[in-house]
Parts: structure tokens; sequence; C-alpha cells
């Protein structure tokens, strides 16, 4: 009796508006993953970045654990953390100082990979107007390798999802105001800002963000009557502006793109100085990037009609969430490569549960130790992602006109 009276007054209710029934949903999450946050980095709810051990830290300055050990026994550069156990470890602060001892002491060999003369700062855009082709897991995950290599590196989040903003420690609905965004350094108005009062600094040491949030929606819409107004600097070139302020302060600037060919996508082809193009090897997948070319040559097209610079250094395809046991994923590699030949990369992408389970906590592989996972799981993804990074750094180095 009283479920039928629960239900008659169900009926009888009022019915809500889905727009407050969407946004009521929208609200409560947004609180969870607030609630959660705070109870995963406890106290102020803040990321910091791990310890490498020694192991980990000589492997990625470029020398032996054992001359590391060395370095540290002679009292030269800065001394690790000892744990209980023995263990040494170092944060990455220390590793850069290690590198730059190491490099006033070198005779040809560079520890320190920054740009140097009339180096060019390198932009890359990674695209694809397909969602959940990986652009978001590769964009993170270069931008902290080449941190971690000691490039200083600027992470430009122009989707309006901003998962990259939130990988690094940000909830774009509460971090992040109005006018914090790249929509305020090309935004049309008297309100546009310059870029260095938006970036912000990481916690990993080497690595700013440019974080994003629904506010970027709006450039989309305020373009379209800038153009029909006629406005004095062409929507094309604003990014690439806004990035130029900016560029003496980094060697390398990673753009992680939303997943549509709009005007913040077109702008950033056009800062760019290369291009990363994910490509999940699956047929509907691939049918997509195909529109996606096509109607990115369209557009840029025009745009190069109408003085835009697409000068690349390279244009490179990458293989993400690639099983190799998958003999129709293994195909259609062999169809990419055949048909783009170099222009894919050597390395691929594995799918990896490692790499899911540490988006769980919102961080990437690089931030979390080898200790929370099964060793082979963890070893597999960092090797492949290694791979598929180190790759591209030896084409930022090849840009430069470096030996590889």
């Amino acid at each position: 009796m009283a479920k039928g009276r629960s239900q008659l007054a169900e009926t009888l209710a009022p019915k809500r508006p889905m727009t407050e029934v969407i946004a009521a949903d929208g609200a409560a999450l947004s609180e969870e993953l607030l609630a959660m946050r705070r109870a995963l980095f406890p106290p102020v709810s803040q990321k910091n970045l791990r310890s490498f051990s020694s192991v980990e830290s000589a492997k990625l300055i470029g020398i032996a654990d054992a001359y590391l050990r060395q370095l540290s026994l002679n009292g030269k550069g800065p001394q690790p953390k000892i744990s209980p156990g023995g263990r040494r470890s170092y944060t990455l602060d220390q590793i850069n100082q290690i590198r730059a001892v190491l490099d006033e002491n070198s005779k040809g060999k560079q520890y320190v990979p920054r740009r140097r003369g009339d180096e060019h700062c390198q932009v890359m855009a990674v695209v694809n107007f397909k969602g959940g082709s990986g652009k978001t897991t590769t964009a993170a995950h270069l931008a902290q390798y080449l941190a971690l290599q000691g490039y200083r590196v600027l992470a430009v989040d122009l989707d309006p999802q901003a998962s990259l903003t939130a990988l690094h420690g940000y909830q774009p609905e509460y971090d992040i105001g109005p006018n914090e965004t790249m929509y305020g350094a090309v935004r049309y108005d008297d309100n546009r800002r310059p870029l260095s009062e938006i970036i912000r600094k990481s916690y990993i040491p080497g690595l700013d963000l440019v974080p994003g949030n629904l506010e970027l929606m709006e450039y989309e819409h305020d373009t379209p009557r800038a153009l029909a107004e006629r406005s004095v600097e062409p929507f094309f070139g604003r990014v690439a502006s806004a990035l130029g302020t900016v560029a003496d302060n980094y060697d390398v600037m990673v753009l992680d793109c939303p997943p549509q060919l709009g005007f913040l996508t077109l702008g950033a082809l056009c800062a760019s100085t290369g291009l990363l193009i994910t490509a999940h090897p699956q047929m509907l997948d691939v049918m997509s990037m195909c529109q996606f070319l096509l109607m990115a040559s369209d557009l840029l097209s025009v745009v190069q009609e109408s003085g835009g610079d697409l000068d690349y250094d390279f244009i490179r395809y990458v293989v993400t969430r690639y099983e190799p046991s998958d003999g129709p994923q293994a195909q259609m590699v062999g169809f990419m490569r055949s048909l783009f030949r170099e222009r894919v990369l050597t390395n691929t992408m594995l799918k990896s549960t490692a790499v899911s389970d540490a988006g769980l906590s919102k961080q990437t592989l690089y931030e979390v130790g080898r200790e929370n996972f099964s060793k082979n799981t963890y070893d597999r993804a960092i090797e492949s992602l290694d791979a598929v990074n180190g790759e591209i750094d030896g084409l930022i180095r090849q840009a430069w006109g470096r030996a590889v």
C-alpha cells in the first residue's frame, strides 16, 4: 500500500525540467570529484611529484648508477635522501642540479638539453577530432617526459573538457576562474591579457601549464562575429601571437587540442612547428582520421591563402592504445605504415591497464612508482611510453640540427 502511495506521489509531482536535472547531476558530480581530490592529495589538495630512486635518477640523467653514487661520495652536486634501508633517492630539482654540474665539466656531451643560439621553440600540436584517440594521454605523458629530461616545457590545454588540466592537479570548474585560460590571451575585446599572466607553475619542475575549462568554447562563438567585423588580427594567428610572447622561456610547447576542427584547433595548427596525429588502429577510427585529414587540408589551404604560416618541421602519426596480439589492429598498423611510411612513428603506445589505473588517481604513469603495479605490467607500459616519447625527442633534436 505504501509503495502504491509513493508511486502515486511521484506521478503527481511536477516534472523537473531536464536542464535542471542535468545541472544538478553536474554539480553533484563536481562536488564528489573535489572531495576525491582532497582525499587523494591532502593536506592542501595539491599534487606533488614523487622522488626518484638512484637507478631511475641515473637513467634520467644519462649516466650509470655507479657514477651517480661516486658523484655523491665526492660531494659533487646535491646529496640524496637516504632511507633507513639505505636506499638513495633524488627529487627532480636535484636531478636538474646534477645535470648542470655535469655540463660544467662536460667535453662535448650535453646533459641539460635546452635549446641554444638560434634553435627555435618547438611547438607540437596533438590533434585528431575523434574522441578517445588518446590525445590527452599522449600530450600529458609527452610534456612530463620532456620535463623529466630537463627541457623547459609549456603544456597548453585547448580542450574545453580540460582533461590535461585535471591530470595536473586542477579541477577546472573550481580552480580555474574567468579569463584564466588561453581564451583570455586570444579574445577579441579589451579584456585580453598577456599569456604570461595566465601560465601556472606545475608541481613538476620545468613544466608550466596553461589551464583550460569550458570558457574556451567562447572563442568558437566570438570568432564568427570577429570575422564579420573584420578584426585587425586574423583568428588563425592569435594563438601563435600569444605563444610567441613567452617562447623565450621554453624549449618545447605541447598543445592538447579539442576533438573538433574548430577555430582554436586551426589556431594551434598555425602556431605549431610539428604535428602529432593520434590514431587508434581500428577501422572506424582510421576512417574518422581520414575525414579529419581531408577537412584539415581544405581549411588550412584557405588559411594559408590568407597568410597563415604552415611550415612544419615534422608530421607524425602516433599509434595509440595498440594491442599487438590483436590481428586486425596489427593489420591496420601495417596498412598505415605502407601508406604513410616514415610519418608513422616506429614505436607504438601500447594499451595498458597501468596507464588507466594511474588515471584513476588523476596521475600519469611517470608520476606513480613501479611498486604500485605488477612489475611486468609497469615495465611494459613505461618502456612503450619512453620509446614513443624518446622518438619524438629525437625529432626535436633533428629539427634543431643536433645529432640524435
